[in-house]
C-alpha cells in the first residue's frame, strides 16, 4: 500500500484524523519530527479514536532519517506550490505521499529538491490558500488507492 508522511505536523487533531485514514486504507503513516504536540495528547487520541492500534505509525527524528528509510521508493511532495495536478499522476503501490506542516507546508529546501513532476497539488480556486491537511491527505490518498482498484478493501 501507500506511505503517507507528515513533515513536522503541528495540529494533533489532523494527525489523529490521518491515523484513522491510514487504518481504513491500509497506508503506513510516517511522522517526521519535531512534532508540534505530544504524541499522547488528548486531541490526537480523540481524533484517531480507537484506530491507533490499527495503523502502522513510524516516527523519525529528522528528514534525513526518513529519506534513508524510504530509499528506493517514489516520493511525491504534496504542496500548494506543486506544478503537477495530483489526478494526472499514475500512482503505484509503495509510493510515498509527503505533506508539510499545517502552518508552513514543506520547507522550500525540501520541496525544491523534488523534480516538478514529483511536486503535486490539488487544484483550487485562484484566491484560495490551501485545504486542511487531513482533507488534503484524504483527497490524494483516495485517488491513489482508486487507481489501484482499492486493493484490500
Amino acid at each position: 500500500m501507500f506511505h503517507i508522511a507528515l513533515h513536522t505536523p503541528v495540529m494533533p487533531a489532523n494527525t489523529g484524523n490521518i491515523i484513522r485514514l491510514c487504518a481504513n486504507t491500509g497506508c503506513q503513516l510516517h511522522l517526521i519530527e519535531p512534532l508540534g504536540f505530544d504524541f499522547e495528547e488528548k486531541k490526537l487520541r480523540r481524533a484517531g479514536l480507537d484506530y491507533h492500534d490499527l495503523a502502522l505509525v513510524t516516527r523519525y527524528p529528522n528528514y534525513d532519517a526518513f529519506l534513508k528509510a524510504m530509499t528506493g521508493k517514489r516520493i511525491f511532495a504534496c504542496t500548494t506550490k506543486g506544478s503537477q495536478n495530483y489526478a494526472k499522476v499514475n500512482f503505484a503501490a509503495d509510493d510515498v505521499l509527503l505533506f508539510g506542516s499545517e502552518t508552513a507546508g514543506l520547507p522550500p529546501e525540501i520541496r525544491d529538491a523534488f523534480a516538478p513532476e514529483r511536486r503535486i497539488r490539488i487544484p483550487m480556486q485562484p484566491d484560495s490558500r490551501s485545504l486542511n491537511l487531513s482533507n488534503s491527505v484524504a483527497v490524494i490518498t483516495y485517488e491513489a488507492w482508486r487507481q489501484l482498484d482499492f486493493p484490500g478493501s
